[in-house]
C-alpha cells in the first residue's frame, strides 16, 4: 500500500515534524475545549449575576441595598460588621442600609444570643424573594393602572371610576397573592385537570 492509497482512506500521516500522536493531539484539543467552556460558563454566571443584582437594585433602589439582600440571603443571620467584611461596603454604609431595610421590613433583625458581658449584636436576616416581589407589585399595579387611565384623567373627569385593567398576582413556591392557597382564594386553575392527573 503506498502513501497515495492511505490519504485515500483519510488515515492520519504521523511524520517527523508533528507535535505527537493523534491520541495526545485529541487529548489538547478536549482540554482546549473545556477551558473555553468553563470560560463561557463563568461569563453566563457573572451575567447572570450581575442581571439580578440590577433587577434588585430596581426594587430595592440602590445597589447597596441590593449587595445587602443578596449577603444576608446567603447568609442569614448576619451582623453588621459580617456584611460589611462579606460585601466589600463600608460599615457605615451598611448600618444605614440595613436600618433602612428593617424600617421597610425587607429584613428583620434579632439580637445575637452570646454568652458572657458585653453587646450583644443585632443580626439581619433578608425576606424571602417571593415576599420582596409582592411588597413592590402594589405599586407597579397603580402606575399602570394610571397609565390605563391617562385619557380619562386629562379629559377632567373624575378619578373614581378610574377603571384597573392590570392585576398583577405574585404566587411563592406553594401560596398565592396574600399567602392562600388555589383551593381558598376563590380562584379557579383551569390548567389542572379536575381529578389533579396529568394530561400528558
Amino acid at each position: 500500500m503506498t502513501t497515495d492509497d492511505d490519504a485515500e482512506r483519510g488515515d492520519d500521516i504521523v511524520g517527523d515534524g508533528d507535535d505527537g500522536s493523534p491520541t495526545e493531539r485529541t487529548k489538547e484539543e478536549l482540554r482546549k475545549t473545556r477551558e473555553r467552556l468553563g470560560e463561557g460558563a463563568d461569563k453566563a454566571v457573572k451575567g447572570f449575576d450581575d442581571n439580578v443584582v440590577d433587577l434588585l437594585a430596581w426594587l430595592l433602589d440602590t445597589e447597596t441595598r441590593a449587595r445587602i439582600y443578596v449577603y444576608l440571603r446567603e447568609n442569614p443571620e448576619s451582623t453588621s460588621d459580617e456584611v460589611a467584611d462579606g460585601t466589600g461596603l463600608y460599615p457605615s454604609t451598611v448600618r444605614e442600609a440595613l436600618a433602612e431595610l428593617h424600617e421597610e421590613e425587607t429584613v428583620s433583625r434579632g439580637k445575637r444570643e452570646a454568652d458572657g458581658a458585653g453587646n450583644n449584636p443585632y443580626e439581619y436576616e433578608a425576606i424571602a424573594p417571593s415576599e420582596l416581589v409582592r411588597g413592590v407589585v402594589g405599586d407597579v399595579q397603580a402606575e399602570l393602572n394610571a397609565v390605563f387611565n391617562l385619557d380619562r384623567r386629562l379629559g377632567g373627569e373624575s378619578t373614581e371610576g378610574d377603571d384597573e385593567p392590570v392585576e398583577i398576582s405574585v404566587a411563592g413556591s406553594d401560596e398565592g397573592v396574600n399567602g392562600t392557597t388555589d383551593e381558598d382564594d376563590g380562584t379557579e386553575d383551569d390548567d389542572r385537570p379536575e381529578d389533579g392527573a396529568d394530561d400528558r
